[in-house]
């Protein structure tokens, strides 16, 4: 006789069935991203490789403003209006923000080298990358540290505009070195999230 637990049926079926889904799941997730890092990659190339596009940027600084607010609206209508929104306009908001998002950093690949993008990126990656493991695999409850961190990240960005205007260099680094911890956080916190709901929710 089969024993219960071996049953597709039983609990330890169920248990396999939702560890199969949280797993797929988590994976298109990753994988849209990775298609998200190359639309952002491949824009900030272009717009840098472009004279036009250029020469347009340094006439009018002004769109460097209207860049940074378009990302800053569709990161505040995505996160607040993704549970009614329909997989679709998801993605495609998604993906008009990995747009938006290479045409406010197409400005490093000019004013860097080819080296030090590369190492920043393989470091970012990485950090990421133990950062997801953290939130995937950790029984710790980071729901109230995402809270907290949310709250330091609207902070940050009213700090960093009115730094436009003091011209700081130490607050700068300030600022940079509190982004980093922010979003190091917010990375765990994430990878967390986005695994209850894949557990919870219907694959859609």
């Amino acid at each position: 006789m089969t024993p219960y637990y071996d049953s597709p049926t039983g609990r330890y079926g169920q248990q396999d069935a939702l560890a199969q889904r949280v797993s797929l799941i988590m994976k298109r997730v990753y994988f849209k991203m990775f298609l998200a890092m190359i639309v952002s990659g491949l824009t900030a190339w272009y717009m840098a490789s472009s004279v036009a596009v250029m020469t347009f940027f340094a006439n009018h600084t002004w769109m460097s403003w209207v860049i940074f607010g378009a990302e800053l609206i569709l990161v505040m209508s995505i996160s607040g209006g993704i549970n009614r929104m329909s997989s679709g306009t998801a993605t495609l908001l998604f993906y008009l923000f990995a747009i938006v998002n290479g045409a406010m950093l197409f400005p490093i690949i000019y004013a860097y080298s080819g080296v030090s993008i590369a190492k920043t990126f393989f470091i970012t990656a990485g950090v990421f990358g133990a950062m997801s493991v953290y939130g995937y695999f950790t029984n710790r409850d980071l729901s109230r540290m995402g809270s907290i961190l949310i709250m330091c990240l609207f902070g940050l960005i009213i700090v960093s505009l009115v730094n436009i205007f003091l011209h700081s260099s130490t607050l700068q680094w300030i600022i940079s070195a509190v982004g980093v911890l922010i979003f190091i956080g917010l990375t765990a916190w994430d990878t967390q999230q986005v695994k209850r709901m894949a557990a919870t929710m219907p694959q859609e």
